[in-house]
C-alpha cells in the first residue's frame, strides 16, 4: 500500500481552503474544477463533480434519430473493423 502523504493547509477568513499544488496536480484539478464536498465520520471528502448530469437511457433515447435503413450486423462489423484499422494506422491503438 502506498504511503499516505499528510499535508497542511489553512482556512481563510472567507472560508476558503487552498489545496496544495501536489494534490491538485495528482488529481488533474485545474482552476475552476467543480468539487463535491462530502462530510464523513472521518472528516471531509472532496471529489471532482461529474461533468454531465446523470441520465437514464430512456431520457436520451432517440435524441439522434437515424432516418436511413437499419444497418445489418455485417455492416456494423465492417464499420468497426474499418475504424480500428484507421486508428491503428494513426498509432492510436
Amino acid at each position: 500500500m502506498a504511503a499516505v502523504e499528510i499535508l497542511t493547509t489553512t482556512v481563510s477568513t472567507k472560508g476558503q481552503v487552498i489545496l496544495p499544488k501536489a494534490v491538485r496536480q495528482r488529481r488533474n484539478w485545474a482552476p475552476g474544477t467543480r468539487l463535491l464536498v462530502e462530510e464523513t465520520p472521518d472528516g471531509v471528502l472532496l471529489k471532482a463533480a461529474p461533468v454531465f448530469a446523470a441520465t437514464r437511457p430512456e431520457e436520451v433515447a432517440g435524441m439522434l434519430a437515424y432516418r436511413g435503413r437499419p444497418k445489418t450486423i455485417e455492416e456494423m462489423d465492417a464499420a468497426i473493423a474499418a475504424e480500428v484499422k484507421r486508428r491503428r494506422a494513426r498509432g492510436r491503438y
